[in-house]
């Protein structure tokens, strides 16, 4: 059976069924759990479900992604079963989806991802602005939010198993390249989704409010730009080169160039190396 998922026993398929009963109970976030063998992008797929009524806490999740979308229109592929390629739905209620706010919830998953990662796999997991997992400087995870009918869409793809021939960029790692203490993506993701439960809960309470949660807090502690010197990409073929010197209230990066502090609701950042 070549085609099987059990051919290779360093990466095992999930269990839609394991994952369901640890993780969908009376009263949880998580309302659906979907795991399937191959799609182009569980973003787009989860996005058409939000569209015809899923609710909220649905979670799609793909053993091979042949077409993932990252910002800027970015499109990369890995192995089947070498990561993590999983769609939230979420449905905030009108507090907590204010435009002003809604910037915060992909540096949420961001912030309860590294968490999860850092206690599961021993791996020091630090988040670049906007959406993106570091290890040291190398990627290991990317993180995509994109408004749907009523709702947003997180998607995160993790490098778990890849090896050092199959990043696809030279800038980027997987938790196998780290030496992780764990690779196994079960408890990978049961970890990810019941921390970012957990932050969600306390963000929605507070109305959306990131000082009044703690999120602003958590995210700056975990955050690899802020105190950096930065190159940052603008729409419109702009750069703007500065000191990364916090977050606002509404999960924008503030940059400060010379005399003058700029607010940065997007863009594409690289952390600027000192000389040597």
């Amino acid at each position: 059976m070549p085609d099987s998922p059990f051919t290779d026993l360093d990466r095992p398929p999930l269990s839609e069924k394991a994952l369901r009963k640890a993780l969908i109970r009376p009263g949880s976030l998580w309302s659906e759990i979907t795991v399937v063998e191959e799609t182009g992008s569980t973003n787009a797929d989860l996005a058409e479900e939000a569209c015809g009524g899923a609710p909220e806490g649905a979670v799609l999740v793909a053993e091979s992604q042949v077409a993932g979308r990252g910002r800027l229109g970015r499109v990369w592929s890995a192995p089947p079963r070498s990561g993590l390629a999983v769609s939230m739905l979420f449905r905030p209620g009108a507090a907590a989806a204010r435009p002003a706010r809604l910037g915060w919830l992909p540096l949420l998953v961001g912030v309860a991802a590294a968490s999860a990662v850092r206690r599961v796999a021993e791996v020091d997991v630090r988040l670049k602005w906007p959406n993106d997992m570091l290890v040291g400087e190398r990627k290991l995870a990317g993180i995509l939010a994109e408004r749907v009918e009523g709702g947003i869409v997180v998607g995160m793809g993790l490098n778990v198993s890849l090896r050092p021939d199959e990043l696809p960029v030279e800038r980027a790692t997987s938790l196998v390249v780290e030496k992780a203490a764990c690779v196994d993506r079960d408890p990978l993701l049961r970890a990810v989704l019941r921390e970012i439960e957990t932050h969600y809960r306390e963000w929605v309470s507070a109305g959306g409010d990131p000082d009044a949660c703690g999120l602003r807090a958590a995210y700056l502690a975990s955050c690899a730009t802020v105190g950096q010197e930065v190159r940052v990409e603008l729409p419109g073929d702009r750069t703007l080169t500065g000191v990364a010197t916090g977050v606002d209230a509404s999960g924008c990066l503030l940059v400060r160039s010379g005399r003058e502090e700029h607010t940065l609701s997007a863009g594409d950042v690289v952390h600027v190396r000192p000389a040597v």
